[in-house]
């Protein structure tokens, strides 16, 4: 007996990547990440299986994302990145704009190093 855990669908013979539940009481067809173990309620599928999973009409499937497997960026990552690269960029100026004149900067902050400050004691 092999190790590796087989699709269900009748002569498919390729590695099962999710497993898929059914809720009859809510009309739900729940597909998510490959189960721990095999239970016999439950139907392992392969990748391409998996993908082309449709229920019943009326019935609603749930796609659960496996925490584990690397997500693929969106347009939102990618604006976020750009904005944190603009962001890393911008205390290098604030710096040279501070030793030119200081006009703008927080009397409290004394120096940067990349998003962490140095502010200055309340005492002095």
């Amino acid at each position: 007996m092999s190790p590796v855990r087989r699709c269900s669908r009748t002569a498919c013979g390729r590695p099962a990547v999710a497993t898929l539940t059914y809720v009859y009481a809510d009309s739900t067809a729940v597909l998510g990440p490959l189960a721990t173990y095999a239970e016999p309620h439950c139907y392992d599928l392969c990748a391409e299986h998996s993908e082309r999973l449709t229920a019943p009409r009326g019935w609603e499937v749930v796609r659960l994302t496996d925490s584990t497997a690397p997500a693929r960026p969106s347009g939102d990552d990618l604006e976020a990145l750009a904005n944190a690269v603009r962001e890393a960029a911008r205390p290098q100026e604030r710096a040279a704009e501070a030793g030119g004149g200081g006009r703008g900067a927080d009397p409290m902050e004394v120096g940067r190093r990349g998003h962490l400050r140095v502010l200055r004691s309340p005492d002095q």
